[in-house]
């Protein structure tokens, strides 16, 4: 029997007809299989989903989550979109790990806005032991308060996530990117193999994925296909699947990148709500550019979480007024944690 690290190492790779651990053959979703769902007409694709969603979730209920930028900037990455990593001019400046009372003052105001997860981000390639000794401390405070608590700190080897997980950690985000045949024009500094392997770690202990991708970074629609296929054969699927639309920040690689298709960015979304139908499928960066019409169709198309805040890590999202009022002249509701 495979172990889970060996479960996710054969997601991406050619399988021998024995290595069927997890979910059976025929359940699989093939790349061809999800394209087809993004080829469908609009009306179609969209009643599949919601369709789906329905089935699962209440679809008038969106989940509120908070991200803070815990230690911003400085990274040794080369991730051809973000503004965090070191060799880029953005504008960027890196700071140190923030104090547990800051984080518990931020977290009382998320939980006072409404949120119900409390994602923390830290710009590290990997984080050292002390590092996530600190970190711990954090999530005893965030769990405290009665909040879901997330972190996204990089890749992390099997006693960081146990000790994460003993500190109360709910959630880790690691998302994928892209996919496997795409990643390295975006990213040189780590493998795909990286990225699972990290996923598999905190499975192990039992902590919850929140896994997505980035899309709009210059992808076929094969590729968007190749990434919604790499998350919905996880062994789980991910918990929670964050869907950004790339941000473009000057002094980045990717800052002239031409703009996606709104539509296409719906198609995303309801597409990882068929594949994934018991996730959380989150509508995450990029939101401040799409305008309440795209945002409305997203939610009509699966998504049913949101990053509520001003800002995300670093680049700009929705004011919390204007993400109340949307939901409000939606006649939808914020979701209690693991709602359906």
């Amino acid at each position: 029997m495979s172990t889970p690290v060996e479960q996710v190492v054969t997601l991406h790779r050619p399988r021998p007809a024995e290595a069927k651990a997890g979910r059976p053959e025929a359940e699989r979703w093939s790349i061809d299989a999800i394209e087809a769902l993004f080829n469908l007409p609009f009306p179609e694709l969209m009643h599949r989903a919601q369709t789906v969603h329905r089935e699962n979730f209440d679809p008038t209920l969106v989940e509120f989550a908070t991200l803070l930028s815990i230690k911003t900037g400085g990274c040794a990455e080369d991730c051809g979109y973000c503004p965090q990593a070191a060799r880029y001019d953005t504008g960027v400046e890196a700071s140190k790990l923030m104090e547990p009372e800051e984080v518990l003052a931020a977290a009382q105001r998320a939980k006072d806005a409404g949120a119900t997860r409390f994602c923390m981000g830290a710009a590290w390639r990997s984080p050292k032991d002390r590092d996530i000794e600190k970190v711990a401390e954090l999530i005893r405070t965030v769990k405290g308060l009665g909040l879901e608590a997330c972190a996204t700190l990089g890749m992390l080897e099997d006693s960081h996530a146990q000790t994460l997980q003993s500190a109360g950690l709910d959630y880790y985000n690691h998302n994928l990117d892209t996919a496997p045949d795409f990643y390295g024009d975006i990213i040189t500094t780590r493998d795909y193999q990286d990225r699972l392997d990290t996923l598999a770690r905190v499975r192990n202990v039992g902590v919850k994925v929140c896994c997505g991708g980035i899309v709009g970074l210059g992808e076929t629609r094969r590729q968007r296909a190749g990434l919604v296929a790499e998350l919905a054969n996880l062994t789980p699927y991910p918990e929670s699947v964050p869907i950004n639309n790339l941000v473009k920040v000057e002094g980045t690689p990717l800052a002239n990148q031409a703009d996606l298709d709104p539509f296409e960015f719906v198609r995303t979304i309801a597409v990882a709500r068929i594949t994934m139908p018991k996730a959380r499928v989150r509508l995450s960066a990029g939101r401040q550019q799409m305008g309440d019409g795209v945002q409305a169709l997203c939610f009509l198309a699966g998504a049913n979480s949101i990053f509520y805040g001003d800002k995300l890590l670093t680049t700009g999202n929705p004011d919390t007024d204007a993400d109340l009022h949307l939901i409000e002249r939606l006649g939808m509701r914020r979701a209690a944690p693991d709602a359906r």
